[in-house]
């Protein structure tokens, strides 16, 4: 399930205790729009939870994070944070960076 985050819905979505991941981006992203669909067609499959965060509407998550790259994947279980990858990565190399925390 995919689901636009904000500074209000946040916390509150990456406090599960499952598997979270949260993915930093922007319109004007050329890998940023590579990525996308991977991670729609990962959702699809497993049913993993991925929040959405463009970082040009939400500038204060991007800064809390640190995030300094696009895109970058934040993982998430009880709202804390357990890895994080940055820029491209092709299906395979998600899905078993992903099979690490489910």
């Amino acid at each position: 399930m995919e689901t636009v985050l904000t500074l209000s819905n946040f916390d509150s979505t990456v406090s599960s205790p499952e598997l979270t991941v949260v993915d930093f981006w922007a319109t004007w992203c050329g890998p940023c729009k590579m990525i996308a669909p991977v991670l729609e067609e990962i959702v699809n499959e497993t049913g993993l939870s991925l929040g959405k965060v463009n970082v040009d509407e939400e500038r204060e998550l991007a800064v809390k994070y640190n995030i300094q790259f696009i895109p970058t994947l934040l993982f998430f279980k009880d709202g804390k944070e357990i890895n994080r990858l940055t820029g491209y990565m092709d299906k395979n190399s998600l899905m078993s960076a992903i099979s690490q925390y489910r």
